[in-house]
């Protein structure tokens, strides 16, 4: 999941069981008999949700229904919208492999980033990699996550990792283009005591 729908993802979660947390404490603390402060909208136990009154007092105004029609439309297309983020598919389980026959192989997407990882970490001064599929059976791409070690140099591990890693898997594949990703981080290791 990207970035940005992880944490809207999580901020609207966070909100809405916050929301029903406070709303069904309140409820189940009211009914036990708790006294509520004066302006919260129940009195007592016996109190209903929403009373004749409150349920028809804007009614007969003309800008009510058009105002909650639009409001529900909205909250029912970003539910739509969080619905569709969370279900899409983020990486390849398959990847179409050319074999020159005209026929093709089927690549199973986990076993090949497996291999990507494992010659990831082979390169000099990577300690840790990730790699994830993206894009499409036929015309896969790649996200690489790389942890570099203390004396590794960015630059070259960027340039071994595209000439050698991902030239391999594009050749392997059969496919013209293979558009990646990268992103760096250095391993964390305690300082160094200068004496």
């Amino acid at each position: 999941m990207r970035p940005v729908l992880r944490t809207v993802d999580r901020v609207l979660l966070g909100l809405l069981g916050l929301v029903l947390l406070i709303a069904g404490g309140s409820v189940l603390a009211i009914g036990l008999g708790v006294r509520p402060p004066s302006w919260w909208p129940y009195e007592d136990q016996h109190d209903v949700l929403l009373s004749a009154a409150r349920r028809t007092r804007w009614r007969d105004e003309g800008w009510w229904w058009p105002v909650v029609i639009a409001a529900l439309a909205v909250a029912v297309l970003l539910a739509l919208w969080w619905l569709s983020a969370v279900l899409r598919r983020r990486r390849l389980a398959e990847v179409l492999v050319d074999t020159g026959d005209g026929e093709g192989a089927v690549v199973r997407g986990r076993a090949l980033e497996s291999v990507l990882v494992t010659e990831a970490e082979a390169l000099d001064g990577v300690d840790r990699a990730e790699v994830r599929l993206v894009g499409r059976r036929g015309e896969p791409g790649a996200r690489v996550r790389l942890v570099l070690e203390p004396h590794g140099v960015p630059r070259d591990a960027v340039r071994r990792l595209h000439g050698e890693v991902l030239a391999g898997a594009r050749t392997s594949s059969g496919s013209a283009r293979w558009p990646s990703t990268v992103r760096i981080r250095a391993v964390k290791h305690p300082p160094e005591r200068v004496t």
